[in-house]
């Protein structure tokens, strides 16, 4: 039987552990998506972009909202993407105060190669793992990923 302070020891060492595993994702990530020319960021800004486009375009309230970021961080992304071809504003057919942002060809191909990189760094991270291991901390990440959260974060 463990003591409360042995499983603080243990829980801290746990989040220690996932923090790192953390910054070491974000770091094989952002080297598989800088040949393209995309942040992170930005990357999930066109997922996000993507993902509200089976429906309609998103507003830039939407993205913010979605992303949990502050409008301007949005603006920025946005700003960054149309130069590059990746997403258009337009005006919302219905009312043509509200923007909306979408997709453009350039950011369709872009995504493509958006995944294959992400599919590349899973692959570069997970490599240590067996398929019965990858099994198993999918099972762990999905019951942390789906439990309620505490406190409103």
């Amino acid at each position: 039987m463990s003591t409360a302070s042995e499983t603080d020891t243990t829980d801290g060492v746990l989040a220690e552990q996932l923090l790192r595993l953390t910054r070491r994702l974000h770091r094989i990530q952002k080297r598989h998506l800088e040949p393209l020319g995309i942040t992170p960021a930005q990357s999930r800004l066109l997922r996000t972009v993507a993902h509200f486009s089976t429906v309609r375009p998103p507003r830039m309230a939407d993205l913010a909202a979605r992303l949990e970021v502050v409008p301007r961080a949005v603006t920025t992304l946005v700003d960054a993407l149309e130069a590059a071809d990746c997403v258009r504003r337009v005006p919302d057919p219905e009312n043509r105060r509200v923007i909306r942002i979408e997709l453009t060809d350039t950011g369709r191909a872009t995504l493509r190669l958006l995944r294959n990189a992400r599919t590349d760094a899973a692959e570069e991270i997970l490599a240590p793992l067996t398929v019965d291991q990858r099994e198993v901390l999918g099972g762990l990440l999905n019951a942390l990923a789906d439990a309620p959260a505490e406190h409103g974060c």
